[in-house]
């Protein structure tokens, strides 16, 4: 007789049981929809104070493109508090250690404070040299200070709902984040534009809202996470227990390192092009962030569901991760129609300057065209993930990134390319990542059948 789990069908003592297509799709989608909400959190927060500081002029939008991509260096950088959190807790739910699973989380909170307390000095006292040394100048480059400086007060709020997101995705709570999070982000919405407009605090005003909502959110996540964290028999920090996340981190860290450098990298020879392709650039790079929040959400349940199959000892994982390349791909299809449709009209709601519009437009096109490959590579690296395959992901991201080294210098040594040259080097980037990831994930996932050995 087969048994089920979640919604899934497990192996029984006679043998492996068929899992069904269906209640795989019903389960991912049931995760997907309130993880867009999870994942959306910080690029709505740059994305409203895109479009706001956008009415602010020009060299504000450059200055916020600056310290957007600073800021985007430390938390994606720390994202390995969310997914090897994810991961080592869904595991053990799914080996039925409710004790352990509560120690990853335990630990991973301590950690997320250690790391933001490197950090905010960091950012506080080297905030005009990192400006600078991703080519702003001028007035450019005191706006971008001004922000940074602000934002540094918020990242250990953010480090925070990292690892507590991770914790409530390991035990497929995806929903509580949620509620979380959207009160968060209705809260900057308002905060902002009575800071910047009611009280004309300009760019200030925006930072300071994004801090103050960022602080209630990573309180709120504190509140919420101890019913979870409550089997765990220690609550002190270990660092034999934090062993494990250090090392998936270290992983980690080089993956997102690595795809940081290319978006960092972009943005700065957007810089080195003129104001108006940086501004416009970050149109662009804000609202692909805000699309890929979708083929996101489609690929964090592979993690949870990966885990949780492997940590039982099932074979089902190769299944999983081939509906959720599937899911992706037809909604990144739906996205790009309709930003083809809408390239001509969405510049306008950021920026007046037509020159920033003209860049935007052309932008908007090559990002119709990321999408597609974009949700291949999403998918895998959830799948990858949830299977612990952390050391691949990190050689691979790097692998990519010295291969598009040399469009990157060829725009800078021709000009002209401007802005399509940037994004036709991103475009080439994220298929090298769907072509490796694919055939990583076939190679991996039929080896799967046994549990992965885990610390």
């Amino acid at each position: 007789m087969k048994k089920w789990a979640n919604g899934f069908p497990i192996r029984s003592r006679v043998g492996r049981s068929r899992i069904a297509v269906a209640p795989i799709d019903r389960r991912i989608l049931a995760l997907a929809f309130p993880a867009l909400g999870t994942l959306a959190t910080e690029p709505l927060y740059r994305l409203v104070d895109t479009a706001i500081v956008g009415r602010l002029g020009t060299e504000q939008l450059a200055g916020l493109a600056i310290a957007a991509t600073i800021l985007a260096l430390v938390v994606a950088g720390s994202n390995f508090l969310t997914y090897g959190t994810t991961e080592r807790v869904a595991s053990r739910i799914g080996a039925d250690r409710p004790a352990d699973a509560a120690d990853v989380g335990v630990q991973a909170v301590w950690l997320s404070l250690i790391v933001a307390a490197v950090a905010v000095p960091v950012l506080i006292l080297g905030a005009r040299p990192l400006a600078a040394l991703l080519g702003a100048d001028g007035a450019v480059l005191d706006f971008a200070v001004e922000y940074l400086r602000i934002s540094a007060l918020g990242v250990p709020f953010v480090l925070i709902a990292l690892a507590v997101q991770g914790v409530q995705r390991g035990g497929s709570d995806y929903r509580t984040p949620l509620v979380i999070l959207v009160v968060s982000n209705v809260a900057n919405l308002v905060i902002e534009l009575v800071l910047v407009f009611g009280l004309d605090m300009g760019l200030a005003g925006a930072a300071w809202s994004t801090v103050i909502a960022q602080a209630g959110a990573g309180i709120a996540f504190l509140i919420v996470v101890r019913i979870r964290l409550a089997p765990a028999p220690t609550r002190r920090p270990n660092r034999r227990q934090m062993a494990p996340l250090l090392t998936a981190g270290r992983h980690l860290l080089l993956r997102v390192g690595s795809m940081l450098a290319v978006f960092t990298g972009a943005t700065a020879i957007a810089a080195r092009v003129d104001d108006a392709t940086l501004a416009a650039h970050q149109v662009t790079m804000a609202m692909f962030l805000f699309l890929a929040l979708v083929l996101d959400a489609l690929a964090v349940p592979a993690q949870t569901l990966v885990a949780e199959d492997l940590g039982r000892g099932g074979g089902d994982a190769a299944q999983i991760a081939r509906r959720v390349v599937l899911l992706s791909t037809i909604a990144a299809a739906g996205m790009a129609v309709i930003v083809v449709l809408l390239a001509p009209v969405l510049p306008h709601a950021f920026s007046d300057d037509p020159a920033v519009v003209s860049r935007a437009t052309a932008a908007m096109l090559f990002l119709a065209g990321i999408l597609l490959p974009g949700a291949v590579a999403f998918a895998d690296d959830g799948a990858l993930i949830g299977a612990g395959d952390y050391r691949f992901l990190g050689r691979a991201a790097f692998g990519y990134l010295v291969a598009i080294i040399p469009i990157g210098f060829a725009v800078i040594g021709v000009p002209s390319l401007g802005i399509a040259g940037i994004w036709m080097g991103l475009t080439a980037w994220m298929i090298l990542r769907a072509v490796i990831n694919t055939c990583r994930v076939r190679r991996v996932l039929p080896h799967a059948a046994q549990p992965l050995r885990r610390s």
